[in-house]
């Protein structure tokens, strides 16, 4: 499997590399070099806004799949749906649980649960973003997945909601030192109407793209793959 992960090295794109590179994938990433790769991985340093460099990088490759990690308006996938419309047999957008209906009229979340969000832009973006894509979809079989995934973490990012001036280590000082910290409603309360996923987004993200190779073709009635994460991952 060759996969061009954008980003790769943040909460969620870290794990998903190290578990794709423990599945002997061929791996590049294409990012600015701000961070330490890891070992191994063949690496683009451009900025991924720079569309001509990108462009230019990428002129003699062709991917089984490109995640898109650091996407965040319908801007971002414009330009991307430009560099990558027959370059991958598969485009996976990470987006946010955060997009679906606020508030909820229905505690479970599904495939048909609306999109809207009046309160945060960053999920309105992530909403343009995504109609941007199935437009594309719809239009030029540009083969796309969506992923949600809701309350993330790694080994260097506490899952917390909140957290103080010096990051999110601070919440677990203060457990350590049996001060109050600000808490959460249960998981899986009748009152709590939030879906809340481990990072599963790892191996969400790598069983799409093994399960679904070809779901994605810009062959006529190819469907789009939407990934909702799971209890099973929780």
């Amino acid at each position: 499997m060759k996969a061009l992960f954008i980003g790769g090295t943040g909460t969620i794109s870290t794990d998903v590399v190290a578990l794709a590179q423990q599945r002997g994938w061929e791996i590049t990433l294409l990012n600015r070099g701000s961070k330490k790769m890891p070992e191994g991985i063949h690496s683009i340093i451009a900025d991924i806004n720079d569309e001509e460099a990108v462009a230019k990088a990428i002129a003699l490759e062709h991917y089984d799949v490109v995640a898109q990690f650091i996407g965040y308006t319908a801007e971002d996938v414009k330009r991307d749906i430009r560099l990558f419309q027959n370059k991958t047999r598969q485009y996976i957008f990470i987006s946010s649980a955060s997009a679906y209906q606020k508030p909820l009229t229905d505690y479970r979340i599904t495939e048909s649960t609306p999109l809207v969000n009046p309160y945060w832009q960053y999920s309105r973006n992530k909403i343009e973003a995504e109609e941007v894509l199935m437009s594309a979809y719809r239009t030029s079989g540009f083969p796309v997945t969506i992923v949600r995934p809701s309350h993330t973490y790694n080994g260097t990012k506490p899952p917390v909601a909140v957290h103080g001036d010096k990051g999110n280590w601070q919440i677990l000082k203060r457990i350590l030192d049996g001060k109050p910290v600000i808490g959460m409603p249960p998981l899986y309360s009748a009152g709590s109407k939030m879906l809340w996923s481990r990072l599963a987004c790892a191996p969400m993200l790598l069983y799409s793209s093994i399960r679904y190779p070809l779901a994605h073709s810009s062959s006529a009635g190819s469907a789009p793959y939407s990934a909702v994460l799971p209890s099973t991952f929780m």
